[in-house]
Protein backbone atom coordinates (compact mmCIF):
# COMPACT_ATOMS: atom_id res chain seq x y z
CA UNK A 1 0.00 0.00 0.00
CA UNK A 2 1.81 2.97 -1.07
CA UNK A 3 1.28 5.94 1.37
CA UNK A 4 3.65 8.72 0.17
CA UNK A 5 5.36 10.27 -3.69
CA UNK A 6 8.18 8.19 -2.87
CA UNK A 7 6.74 5.03 -2.08
CA UNK A 8 4.77 5.36 -5.57
CA UNK A 9 7.38 6.13 -7.31
CA UNK A 10 9.37 3.13 -5.73
CA UNK A 11 6.74 0.55 -6.45
CA UNK A 12 7.65 -2.27 -8.93
CA UNK A 13 4.11 -2.16 -10.01
CA UNK A 14 1.35 0.03 -9.44
CA UNK A 15 -2.69 -1.09 -8.79
CA UNK A 16 -4.57 2.23 -8.51
CA UNK A 17 -8.27 1.48 -7.90
CA UNK A 18 -10.75 4.28 -7.29
CA UNK A 19 -14.45 4.49 -6.74
CA UNK A 20 -16.83 8.36 -6.04
CA UNK A 21 -16.74 10.83 -7.87
CA UNK A 22 -14.05 11.74 -10.49
CA UNK A 23 -13.56 15.74 -8.68
CA UNK A 24 -13.63 14.63 -5.18
CA UNK A 25 -10.87 11.64 -6.20
CA UNK A 26 -8.72 14.81 -8.17
CA UNK A 27 -9.06 16.75 -5.42
CA UNK A 28 -7.81 13.67 -3.21
CA UNK A 29 -4.61 12.60 -5.59
CA UNK A 30 -3.81 16.55 -5.26
CA UNK A 31 -3.79 16.90 -0.91
CA UNK A 32 -1.32 14.40 -1.13
CA UNK A 33 0.90 15.10 -3.55
CA UNK A 34 0.37 12.02 -5.71
CA UNK A 35 -0.62 13.64 -9.00
CA UNK A 36 2.75 14.23 -10.18
CA UNK A 37 4.55 10.78 -8.90
CA UNK A 38 2.03 8.93 -10.59
CA UNK A 39 2.56 11.06 -14.15
CA UNK A 40 6.14 10.10 -13.10
CA UNK A 41 5.64 6.71 -12.48
CA UNK A 42 3.79 6.25 -16.18
CA UNK A 43 6.78 7.60 -17.80
CA UNK A 44 9.22 5.25 -15.49
CA UNK A 45 7.59 2.60 -17.94
CA UNK A 46 6.92 0.28 -15.30
CA UNK A 47 3.63 -1.62 -15.17
CA UNK A 48 0.34 0.37 -13.78
CA UNK A 49 -2.87 -0.80 -13.59
CA UNK A 50 -6.13 1.47 -13.07
CA UNK A 51 -9.61 0.12 -12.15
CA UNK A 52 -12.86 1.73 -12.70
CA UNK A 53 -12.47 5.70 -11.33
CA UNK A 54 -8.54 4.69 -11.50
CA UNK A 55 -9.22 3.94 -15.54
CA UNK A 56 -11.21 7.47 -15.97
CA UNK A 57 -8.11 9.83 -13.99
CA UNK A 58 -6.13 8.75 -16.79
CA UNK A 59 -7.92 10.95 -18.93
CA UNK A 60 -7.29 14.67 -19.63
CA UNK A 61 -11.15 15.90 -18.19
CA UNK A 62 -14.41 14.72 -16.84
CA UNK A 63 -18.23 15.62 -17.43
CA UNK A 64 -18.84 14.81 -13.95
CA UNK A 65 -16.00 17.62 -12.61
CA UNK A 66 -16.34 20.54 -14.98
CA UNK A 67 -13.09 22.62 -14.86
CA UNK A 68 -11.07 19.46 -12.38
CA UNK A 69 -8.26 17.96 -14.76
CA UNK A 70 -7.21 14.57 -14.58
CA UNK A 71 -4.01 12.98 -15.05
CA UNK A 72 -3.83 13.71 -19.13
CA UNK A 73 -2.00 10.37 -19.85
CA UNK A 74 -4.81 9.12 -22.24
CA UNK A 75 -6.06 12.28 -24.25
CA UNK A 76 -9.83 12.68 -24.22
CA UNK A 77 -12.74 13.42 -21.88
CA UNK A 78 -15.06 11.43 -19.89
CA UNK A 79 -18.86 12.00 -20.39
CA UNK A 80 -22.20 10.77 -18.70
CA UNK A 81 -23.92 7.75 -20.37
CA UNK A 82 -26.42 8.62 -23.52
CA UNK A 83 -28.05 5.37 -22.73
CA UNK A 84 -31.33 5.06 -24.83
CA UNK A 85 -35.18 4.82 -22.75
CA UNK A 86 -35.58 2.46 -20.56
CA UNK A 87 -31.90 1.78 -19.73
CA UNK A 88 -30.85 2.22 -15.98
CA UNK A 89 -28.07 4.26 -15.11
CA UNK A 90 -25.48 3.38 -13.10
CA UNK A 91 -24.42 0.74 -15.61
CA UNK A 92 -25.08 -1.49 -12.95
CA UNK A 93 -23.79 -5.60 -13.09
CA UNK A 94 -21.74 -8.70 -15.38
CA UNK A 95 -21.45 -7.83 -19.29
CA UNK A 96 -19.37 -8.74 -21.42
CA UNK A 97 -16.09 -7.46 -23.15
CA UNK A 98 -14.77 -7.45 -27.06
CA UNK A 99 -11.18 -7.63 -27.00
CA UNK A 100 -9.61 -5.18 -29.61
CA UNK A 101 -5.04 -5.82 -29.17
CA UNK A 102 -3.81 -8.91 -31.50
CA UNK A 103 -2.12 -11.03 -29.35
CA UNK A 104 -3.80 -9.98 -26.07
CA UNK A 105 -5.36 -12.47 -23.91
CA UNK A 106 -6.23 -10.24 -21.14
CA UNK A 107 -9.80 -9.90 -21.71
CA UNK A 108 -11.97 -13.08 -22.80
CA UNK A 109 -14.56 -12.38 -25.01
CA UNK A 110 -18.01 -13.46 -24.14
CA UNK A 111 -16.92 -13.36 -20.35
CA UNK A 112 -18.99 -11.49 -17.99
CA UNK A 113 -17.34 -9.02 -15.63
CA UNK A 114 -18.77 -6.73 -13.27
CA UNK A 115 -19.52 -2.77 -14.35
CA UNK A 116 -20.70 -0.04 -11.78
CA UNK A 117 -20.31 3.49 -13.28
CA UNK A 118 -22.23 6.40 -14.46
CA UNK A 119 -19.57 7.98 -16.76
CA UNK A 120 -17.87 6.77 -19.68
CA UNK A 121 -14.93 6.59 -21.82
CA UNK A 122 -16.70 6.61 -25.20
CA UNK A 123 -15.02 4.99 -28.15
CA UNK A 124 -15.60 8.59 -30.31
CA UNK A 125 -13.59 10.26 -27.86
CA UNK A 126 -11.24 7.76 -27.39
CA UNK A 127 -7.58 7.32 -29.18
CA UNK A 128 -7.80 4.22 -31.05
CA UNK A 129 -4.39 3.07 -30.17
CA UNK A 130 -5.39 2.85 -26.74
CA UNK A 131 -8.37 0.89 -26.84
CA UNK A 132 -8.00 -2.91 -25.66
CA UNK A 133 -12.15 -3.85 -24.64
CA UNK A 134 -15.06 -2.16 -25.64
CA UNK A 135 -18.86 -2.99 -23.87
CA UNK A 136 -22.08 -1.88 -25.21
CA UNK A 137 -25.14 -0.67 -23.25
CA UNK A 138 -28.12 1.03 -23.98
CA UNK A 139 -27.15 1.94 -27.72
CA UNK A 140 -23.53 3.38 -26.70
CA UNK A 141 -20.62 1.55 -27.13
CA UNK A 142 -18.09 2.19 -24.63
CA UNK A 143 -14.64 1.80 -23.93
CA UNK A 144 -14.10 -1.00 -21.01
CA UNK A 145 -10.35 -1.48 -20.94
CA UNK A 146 -7.33 0.56 -22.34
CA UNK A 147 -3.73 -0.46 -23.13
CA UNK A 148 -1.07 1.26 -24.64
CA UNK A 149 2.49 -0.19 -23.87
CA UNK A 150 3.08 0.36 -19.52
CA UNK A 151 -0.12 1.34 -18.88
CA UNK A 152 -3.32 -0.87 -18.19
CA UNK A 153 -7.16 0.31 -16.91
CA UNK A 154 -10.53 -1.78 -16.95
CA UNK A 155 -13.89 0.27 -17.01
CA UNK A 156 -14.82 -3.15 -15.05
CA UNK A 157 -14.09 -4.35 -11.82
CA UNK A 158 -11.75 -7.16 -11.73
CA UNK A 159 -11.87 -7.98 -8.41
CA UNK A 160 -15.28 -8.26 -7.76
CA UNK A 161 -15.59 -10.42 -11.26
CA UNK A 162 -15.10 -13.63 -9.51
CA UNK A 163 -12.52 -15.99 -10.95
CA UNK A 164 -12.61 -14.52 -14.66
CA UNK A 165 -11.29 -11.40 -12.92
CA UNK A 166 -8.54 -12.46 -10.56
CA UNK A 167 -7.15 -14.43 -13.22
CA UNK A 168 -6.70 -10.18 -14.98
CA UNK A 169 -4.77 -9.14 -12.07
CA UNK A 170 -2.58 -12.42 -11.36
CA UNK A 171 -1.61 -12.31 -15.60
CA UNK A 172 -0.55 -7.91 -14.47
CA UNK A 173 1.13 -9.35 -11.68
CA UNK A 174 3.38 -12.06 -12.78
CA UNK A 175 4.16 -9.66 -16.28
CA UNK A 176 1.91 -11.47 -19.03
CA UNK A 177 -0.23 -8.27 -19.54
CA UNK A 178 1.40 -7.49 -22.39
CA UNK A 179 0.32 -5.03 -24.67
CA UNK A 180 -0.52 -6.21 -28.31
CA UNK A 181 -1.29 -4.49 -31.81
CA UNK A 182 -4.08 -2.27 -32.34
CA UNK A 183 -6.70 -3.49 -34.18
CA UNK A 184 -9.66 -1.15 -33.35
CA UNK A 185 -11.39 1.62 -35.30
CA UNK A 186 -13.87 4.05 -35.82
CA UNK A 187 -14.95 2.25 -38.90
CA UNK A 188 -14.68 -1.47 -37.91
CA UNK A 189 -16.33 -1.20 -34.65
CA UNK A 190 -19.52 -2.59 -35.95
CA UNK A 191 -17.62 -5.64 -36.72
CA UNK A 192 -17.77 -7.58 -33.54
CA UNK A 193 -21.05 -8.76 -31.68
CA UNK A 194 -22.77 -6.34 -29.19
CA UNK A 195 -21.89 -7.11 -26.12
CA UNK A 196 -25.45 -7.62 -23.48
CA UNK A 197 -25.61 -7.11 -19.82
CA UNK A 198 -26.96 -9.77 -17.62
CA UNK A 199 -29.42 -10.02 -14.86
CA UNK A 200 -28.37 -10.32 -11.80
CA UNK A 201 -29.04 -12.92 -9.39
CA UNK A 202 -28.47 -11.86 -5.55
CA UNK A 203 -28.18 -14.05 -2.26
CA UNK A 204 -29.32 -11.64 0.59
CA UNK A 205 -28.75 -12.68 4.24
CA UNK A 206 -30.27 -11.30 7.44
CA UNK A 207 -27.77 -11.27 9.96
CA UNK A 208 -29.10 -10.83 13.62
CA UNK A 209 -27.41 -11.93 16.98
CA UNK A 210 -29.91 -14.50 18.41
CA UNK A 211 -30.51 -14.91 22.06
CA UNK A 212 -27.07 -16.84 22.81
CA UNK A 213 -25.53 -14.34 21.46
CA UNK A 214 -24.30 -16.10 18.38
CA UNK A 215 -24.60 -14.08 14.85
CA UNK A 216 -26.51 -16.27 12.65
CA UNK A 217 -28.09 -15.97 9.60
CA UNK A 218 -32.09 -15.97 9.99
CA UNK A 219 -35.10 -15.45 7.95
CA UNK A 220 -38.22 -14.00 8.76
CA UNK A 221 -42.24 -15.03 7.43
CA UNK A 222 -43.18 -11.39 7.00
CA UNK A 223 -40.51 -9.81 8.97
CA UNK A 224 -41.24 -12.25 11.79
CA UNK A 225 -37.88 -13.99 12.53
CA UNK A 226 -38.95 -15.94 15.96
CA UNK A 227 -39.96 -19.88 15.78
CA UNK A 228 -43.87 -20.04 16.52
CA UNK A 229 -43.12 -22.92 18.27
CA UNK A 230 -40.74 -24.33 20.99
CA UNK A 231 -39.01 -21.28 23.10
CA UNK A 232 -39.67 -18.40 20.35
CA UNK A 233 -36.13 -18.39 19.03
CA UNK A 234 -34.57 -16.66 16.36
CA UNK A 235 -34.64 -18.64 13.48
CA UNK A 236 -30.70 -20.04 13.04
CA UNK A 237 -30.20 -20.35 9.17
CA UNK A 238 -26.25 -20.33 9.45
CA UNK A 239 -23.51 -18.50 10.03
CA UNK A 240 -23.06 -15.13 7.81
CA UNK A 241 -19.26 -15.94 6.51
CA UNK A 242 -19.90 -19.46 5.24
CA UNK A 243 -23.39 -19.25 3.79
CA UNK A 244 -21.83 -16.07 1.61
CA UNK A 245 -19.05 -18.00 0.51
CA UNK A 246 -21.06 -20.93 -0.40
CA UNK A 247 -23.73 -18.73 -2.78
CA UNK A 248 -20.45 -17.05 -3.96
CA UNK A 249 -19.14 -20.82 -5.20
CA UNK A 250 -22.60 -21.25 -6.38
CA UNK A 251 -22.13 -18.29 -8.68
CA UNK A 252 -23.83 -15.86 -6.89
CA UNK A 253 -23.83 -12.62 -8.70
CA UNK A 254 -23.51 -10.45 -5.33
CA UNK A 255 -24.42 -11.04 -1.96
CA UNK A 256 -26.30 -8.65 0.83
CA UNK A 257 -25.96 -8.81 4.74
CA UNK A 258 -29.00 -6.97 6.36
CA UNK A 259 -28.34 -6.78 9.94
CA UNK A 260 -31.88 -6.47 11.13
CA UNK A 261 -31.38 -5.64 14.93
CA UNK A 262 -27.91 -4.06 15.70
CA UNK A 263 -26.64 -0.48 15.25
CA UNK A 264 -29.36 0.67 17.80
CA UNK A 265 -26.92 2.71 19.79
CA UNK A 266 -23.51 2.69 18.08
CA UNK A 267 -22.97 1.12 14.70
CA UNK A 268 -19.62 1.31 14.89
CA UNK A 269 -19.02 -0.91 17.87
CA UNK A 270 -20.82 -2.88 16.24
CA UNK A 271 -17.41 -5.22 15.87
CA UNK A 272 -19.35 -8.51 14.99
CA UNK A 273 -21.04 -7.56 11.93
CA UNK A 274 -17.78 -5.49 11.04
CA UNK A 275 -15.92 -8.83 11.46
CA UNK A 276 -18.51 -10.15 9.21
CA UNK A 277 -17.17 -8.36 6.29
CA UNK A 278 -13.63 -8.22 6.77
CA UNK A 279 -13.87 -12.32 6.78
CA UNK A 280 -16.53 -12.22 3.63
CA UNK A 281 -14.07 -10.00 1.37
CA UNK A 282 -11.31 -12.34 2.20
CA UNK A 283 -13.10 -15.08 0.76
CA UNK A 284 -15.57 -13.35 -1.69
CA UNK A 285 -14.97 -11.40 -4.64
CA UNK A 286 -18.16 -10.19 -5.95
CA UNK A 287 -20.17 -7.12 -4.64
CA UNK A 288 -20.93 -6.89 -0.84
CA UNK A 289 -23.91 -4.93 0.25
CA UNK A 290 -24.41 -4.45 4.19
CA UNK A 291 -27.86 -2.67 5.51
CA UNK A 292 -28.93 -1.69 8.76
CA UNK A 293 -28.21 1.64 10.87
CA UNK A 294 -26.55 3.40 7.93
CA UNK A 295 -27.94 6.92 9.73
CA UNK A 296 -26.09 9.83 11.77
CA UNK A 297 -26.48 9.85 14.76
CA UNK A 298 -24.68 10.06 18.94
CA UNK A 299 -22.60 7.87 20.64
CA UNK A 300 -23.82 6.85 24.17
CA UNK A 301 -20.67 8.71 25.74
CA UNK A 302 -22.46 12.10 23.42
CA UNK A 303 -20.17 11.41 20.33
CA UNK A 304 -21.43 12.50 16.73
CA UNK A 305 -21.24 10.26 14.20
CA UNK A 306 -22.26 11.50 10.73
CA UNK A 307 -23.85 8.00 8.21
CA UNK A 308 -20.44 9.34 6.13
CA UNK A 309 -18.42 8.27 8.90
CA UNK A 310 -21.07 4.78 9.51
CA UNK A 311 -20.85 4.14 5.60
CA UNK A 312 -17.31 4.81 5.33
CA UNK A 313 -16.50 2.15 8.02
CA UNK A 314 -18.05 -0.18 6.30
CA UNK A 315 -16.26 0.37 3.02
CA UNK A 316 -13.15 0.39 4.71
CA UNK A 317 -14.23 -3.66 6.26
CA UNK A 318 -15.30 -4.78 2.64
CA UNK A 319 -18.25 -3.52 1.57
CA UNK A 320 -19.30 -2.16 -1.61
CA UNK A 321 -22.63 -0.49 -1.04
CA UNK A 322 -24.41 0.16 1.74
CA UNK A 323 -28.10 0.03 1.99
CA UNK A 324 -30.29 2.74 4.04
CA UNK A 325 -33.91 2.04 5.15
CA UNK A 326 -35.47 4.26 7.57
CA UNK A 327 -33.26 7.17 7.12
CA UNK A 328 -33.80 7.45 3.38
CA UNK A 329 -37.72 7.76 4.45
CA UNK A 330 -37.00 10.44 7.06
CA UNK A 331 -34.65 12.00 4.40
CA UNK A 332 -37.66 12.74 2.11
CA UNK A 333 -40.35 13.27 4.06
CA UNK A 334 -37.82 16.33 5.13
CA UNK A 335 -37.24 17.67 2.10
CA UNK A 336 -36.73 20.61 1.24
CA UNK A 337 -33.92 20.70 3.68
CA UNK A 338 -31.05 22.93 4.01
CA UNK A 339 -28.78 19.81 5.82
CA UNK A 340 -27.04 17.56 3.51
CA UNK A 341 -29.24 13.93 3.40
CA UNK A 342 -27.32 10.89 4.38
CA UNK A 343 -28.40 9.61 0.88
CA UNK A 344 -26.43 12.69 -0.41
CA UNK A 345 -23.27 12.90 1.50
CA UNK A 346 -22.42 9.25 1.06
CA UNK A 347 -22.93 9.53 -2.72
CA UNK A 348 -21.09 12.73 -2.95
CA UNK A 349 -18.35 11.11 -1.54
CA UNK A 350 -18.45 7.47 -2.32
CA UNK A 351 -20.40 8.10 -5.91
CA UNK A 352 -24.30 6.80 -6.16
CA UNK A 353 -23.66 3.50 -7.07
CA UNK A 354 -22.67 2.74 -3.59
CA UNK A 355 -25.86 3.75 -2.11
CA UNK A 356 -28.97 1.38 -2.33
CA UNK A 357 -32.12 2.60 -0.95
CA UNK A 358 -34.14 -0.53 0.98
CA UNK A 359 -37.90 0.01 0.51
CA UNK A 360 -40.45 -1.61 2.22
CA UNK A 361 -43.87 -1.24 1.35
CA UNK A 362 -47.42 -2.90 2.19
CA UNK A 363 -50.38 -2.84 0.72
CA UNK A 364 -53.42 -0.90 1.95
CA UNK A 365 -56.56 -2.08 0.63
CA UNK A 366 -58.20 1.14 -0.32
CA UNK A 367 -58.48 3.89 -3.29
CA UNK A 368 -56.36 6.81 -2.25
CA UNK A 369 -56.45 10.51 -3.84
CA UNK A 370 -53.13 10.85 -2.60
CA UNK A 371 -51.04 8.25 -3.79
CA UNK A 372 -51.16 6.24 -6.98
CA UNK A 373 -53.52 3.08 -6.53
CA UNK A 374 -52.98 -0.78 -7.99
CA UNK A 375 -54.95 -3.64 -8.84
CA UNK A 376 -53.80 -6.08 -6.18
CA UNK A 377 -52.55 -9.19 -6.57
CA UNK A 378 -54.26 -11.03 -3.95
CA UNK A 379 -57.37 -9.63 -2.79
CA UNK A 380 -57.94 -8.82 0.68
CA UNK A 381 -59.36 -10.94 2.91
CA UNK A 382 -62.39 -8.66 2.88
CA UNK A 383 -62.09 -8.74 -0.82
CA UNK A 384 -60.86 -5.38 -1.33
CA UNK A 385 -58.88 -5.05 -5.22
CA UNK A 386 -57.60 -1.87 -4.82
CA UNK A 387 -54.42 -1.37 -2.73
CA UNK A 388 -51.24 1.42 -2.57
CA UNK A 389 -48.31 0.48 -1.61
CA UNK A 390 -47.33 2.36 1.85
CA UNK A 391 -43.60 2.72 3.47
CA UNK A 392 -42.87 1.30 6.67
CA UNK A 393 -39.76 1.97 8.78
CA UNK A 394 -38.30 -0.06 11.85
CA UNK A 395 -38.41 -3.20 10.23
CA UNK A 396 -41.79 -2.84 9.08
CA UNK A 397 -43.36 -1.99 12.55
CA UNK A 398 -44.32 1.69 11.86
CA UNK A 399 -46.28 3.16 8.79
CA UNK A 400 -45.62 6.26 7.86
CA UNK A 401 -47.22 8.29 4.70
CA UNK A 402 -45.34 7.73 1.84
CA UNK A 403 -46.01 5.84 -1.23
CA UNK A 404 -42.84 3.23 -2.83
CA UNK A 405 -43.09 4.90 -5.48
CA UNK A 406 -42.41 8.41 -4.15
CA UNK A 407 -39.54 7.30 -2.08
CA UNK A 408 -37.86 5.69 -4.61
CA UNK A 409 -38.35 9.06 -6.94
CA UNK A 410 -37.03 10.95 -4.15
CA UNK A 411 -34.47 9.22 -2.89
CA UNK A 412 -33.04 9.11 -6.72
CA UNK A 413 -33.15 12.81 -6.47
CA UNK A 414 -31.32 12.60 -3.56
CA UNK A 415 -28.53 10.76 -4.86
CA UNK A 416 -29.22 7.20 -4.41
CA UNK A 417 -28.01 5.15 -6.99
CA UNK A 418 -30.36 1.84 -7.13
CA UNK A 419 -33.66 0.48 -5.47
CA UNK A 420 -33.71 -2.70 -3.09
CA UNK A 421 -37.75 -3.09 -3.15
CA UNK A 422 -39.41 -5.84 -0.61
CA UNK A 423 -42.90 -6.13 -0.09
CA UNK A 424 -44.00 -7.21 3.40
CA UNK A 425 -47.03 -9.11 1.98
CA UNK A 426 -45.09 -11.54 -0.06
CA UNK A 427 -42.13 -11.91 2.57
CA UNK A 428 -41.43 -15.55 3.36
CA UNK A 429 -44.58 -16.22 0.86
CA UNK A 430 -42.65 -18.20 -2.22
CA UNK A 431 -45.95 -17.00 -4.07
CA UNK A 432 -43.72 -14.80 -6.44
CA UNK A 433 -43.08 -11.67 -6.80
CA UNK A 434 -45.03 -8.80 -6.17
CA UNK A 435 -45.54 -7.99 -10.45
CA UNK A 436 -47.20 -4.47 -10.19
CA UNK A 437 -45.36 -2.43 -7.17
CA UNK A 438 -42.29 -3.62 -9.48
CA UNK A 439 -43.76 -2.45 -12.47
CA UNK A 440 -44.41 1.07 -11.28
CA UNK A 441 -41.26 1.80 -9.61
CA UNK A 442 -39.28 0.24 -12.36
CA UNK A 443 -41.21 2.79 -14.80
CA UNK A 444 -40.77 6.29 -12.31
CA UNK A 445 -37.15 5.57 -11.62
CA UNK A 446 -34.04 5.85 -13.82
CA UNK A 447 -31.71 3.72 -11.42
CA UNK A 448 -31.03 -0.05 -11.17
CA UNK A 449 -34.09 -1.71 -9.30
CA UNK A 450 -33.54 -5.09 -7.54
CA UNK A 451 -36.93 -7.20 -6.83
CA UNK A 452 -37.43 -8.52 -3.71
CA UNK A 453 -39.45 -10.49 -1.45
CA UNK A 454 -41.72 -13.48 -2.35
CA UNK A 455 -39.23 -15.95 -4.55
CA UNK A 456 -40.29 -19.69 -4.28
CA UNK A 457 -39.24 -21.62 -7.09
CA UNK A 458 -36.83 -21.42 -10.18
CA UNK A 459 -39.83 -19.64 -12.49
CA UNK A 460 -40.47 -16.95 -10.48
CA UNK A 461 -37.05 -14.93 -11.25
CA UNK A 462 -37.67 -15.36 -15.17
CA UNK A 463 -41.49 -14.49 -14.61
CA UNK A 464 -40.38 -11.19 -12.76
CA UNK A 465 -37.62 -10.64 -15.27
CA UNK A 466 -40.25 -11.31 -18.18
CA UNK A 467 -43.07 -9.38 -16.68
CA UNK A 468 -41.30 -6.16 -14.44
CA UNK A 469 -38.07 -5.83 -16.28
CA UNK A 470 -35.90 -5.34 -12.75
CA UNK A 471 -32.64 -5.34 -13.10
CA UNK A 472 -32.14 -7.95 -10.33
CA UNK A 473 -33.71 -10.14 -8.26
CA UNK A 474 -33.01 -11.62 -4.57
CA UNK A 475 -34.06 -14.57 -2.82
CA UNK A 476 -32.79 -15.64 0.63
CA UNK A 477 -34.98 -18.51 2.43
CA UNK A 478 -35.34 -20.70 -0.46
CA UNK A 479 -31.50 -20.15 -0.99
CA UNK A 480 -30.67 -21.10 2.90
CA UNK A 481 -32.71 -23.91 3.49
CA UNK A 482 -31.35 -25.42 -0.21
CA UNK A 483 -35.48 -25.17 -1.49
CA UNK A 484 -33.60 -24.13 -4.51
CA UNK A 485 -30.04 -23.33 -5.70
CA UNK A 486 -28.52 -20.29 -7.72
CA UNK A 487 -27.75 -22.75 -10.54
CA UNK A 488 -30.91 -23.47 -11.08
CA UNK A 489 -32.38 -20.19 -10.90
CA UNK A 490 -29.18 -19.20 -13.53
CA UNK A 491 -30.76 -22.57 -15.27
CA UNK A 492 -34.44 -21.24 -15.60
CA UNK A 493 -33.24 -17.67 -16.76
CA UNK A 494 -30.95 -19.71 -19.57
CA UNK A 495 -34.19 -21.63 -20.77
CA UNK A 496 -36.43 -18.47 -20.43
CA UNK A 497 -33.61 -16.64 -22.84
CA UNK A 498 -32.68 -14.07 -19.88
CA UNK A 499 -29.21 -13.15 -20.13
CA UNK A 500 -27.26 -14.08 -17.16
CA UNK A 501 -23.81 -15.09 -15.98
CA UNK A 502 -22.30 -18.20 -15.82
CA UNK A 503 -19.46 -19.39 -13.97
Amino acid sequence: MAGTAEEILSAEKLIFPGVGAFGSAMERLSSLGFVEPLKEYVKTGKPFFGVCLGMQTLFEESEESPGVKGLGIVKGKITKFKVAEGYSVPHMGWNQVNSWKEGSTLVEEGTRYYFVHSFVADVNDTPSEWVLGTTDYGGQKIVSAVQLGNVLATQFHPEKSSKKGLEIIRKFLEGEATDGKPLFSLENQGSKPETVLGKRVIACLDVRANDQGDIVVTKGDQYAVREETGNNEVRNLGKPVELAERYYQEGADEITFLNITSFRSSPLKDQPMLEVLRQASRKIFVPLCVGGGIRSFTDPDGTYRSALEVAGEYFRSGADKVSIGSDAVSAVLSQPSDEESSISSISRVYGAQAVVISVDPKRVYERSEKHATFEAITPSSTGETQCWYQCTIKGGRETVDLSARELAMGTEALGAGEILLNCIDHDGQNAGFDIPLINDVKKHVSIPVIASSGAGIPSHFSEVFQKANPDAALAAGIFHRKEVSIQEVKEELQKAGIPVRVQ
